[in-house]
């Protein structure tokens, strides 16, 4: 496999993704949209290390597992918010949610 085609593949997975994210209403599917977009990345980031001149430097891998943290707590943190709205309002459409405004 070549960089070239894991990187059609992460762009492909990004786009996926990003389009998830926009066309969307709902919460949840806004965050594993998300979650598509920083696979993406992780795909990124192990690809330049896989094929980078040194790959036995884990610089790449490094900044993967990195990248898997901060997708966990934003993971937490969405979820947790969008059960605080859903108790709130009883419902998960993002347009709904402007009945929060003060």
């Amino acid at each position: 496999m070549t960089l070239q085609i894991v990187l059609a593949i992460s762009a492909a997975l990004f786009c996926f993704g990003l389009a998830a994210t926009l066309s969307r209403a709902n919460a949840i599917v806004i965050l594993i949209g998300i979650e598509f977009m920083l696979g993406a990345d992780n795909l990124n980031f192990l690809a330049f290390w896989r094929f980078s001149p040194d790959p036995a430097a884990l610089a790449g891998v490094m900044f993967a597992i990195f990248s898997i943290a901060v997708a966990a707590a934003e993971a937490a943190v969405g979820l947790a918010i969008v059960i605080l709205v859903h108790r709130r309002i009883r419902s998960v459409d993002a347009d709904d949610s402007d009945h929060l405004k003060g």
